[in-house]
């Protein structure tokens, strides 16, 4: 009796382990439908134009964990006209709203630089809000060697 026990106990834990190795860790990309709602949580329905805005990032990318990028807006950046916020979409991260920046007539200079993490090749766009309300976009096609956002358990 006690050997049937141990068994049954073997087999559920076995089960069990085989389970948990099959179960990946990896964040799924953004979808095409995904990206457009995250522009949209941020423009509502507003028109978004290309123009004024500048997107500086590599085009070819070695590793995609720290890609360095640069927005700038052409804007006098006055108390009456001046940047509210840039917003950086992407279309293949886990989350396709990888940064808001929220500036005002007092920053001097539209432009925010940073560095992002790229999952794989993909277009990055920059949305800038500006102080009358009109959004203003640069996209950038991105090639990138070593992938980034994903974690596989093994």
């Amino acid at each position: 009796m006690a050997n049937s026990n141990h068994t049954t106990r073997r087999t559920v834990l076995g089960l069990a382990g085989g389970a948990a190795a099959l179960v990946i860790v990896r964040p799924v990309d953004a979808t095409p439908a995904m990206l457009q709602a995250a522009i949209r949580n941020v423009v509502g329905e507003a028109n978004v134009r290309t123009g004024k805005v500048k997107l500086d990032i590599p085009p070819l990318v070695e590793n995609g964990n720290t890609v360095p990028m640069t927005v700038s807006v052409l804007s006098p950046m006055t108390a009456d006209e001046y940047v509210k916020s840039i917003h950086i979409f992407n279309e293949k991260n886990p989350q396709p709203n990888i940064g808001n920046f929220y500036l005002g007539p007092r920053a001097g200079r539209a432009q925010i630089s940073t560095r992002i993490r790229l999952a794989d090749s993909q277009k990055v766009t920059a949305i800038a809000r500006l102080s009358d309300d009109t959004f203003w976009s640069a996209t950038a096609d991105v090639v990138v060697t070593l992938a980034a956002c994903t974690e596989e358990a093994t």
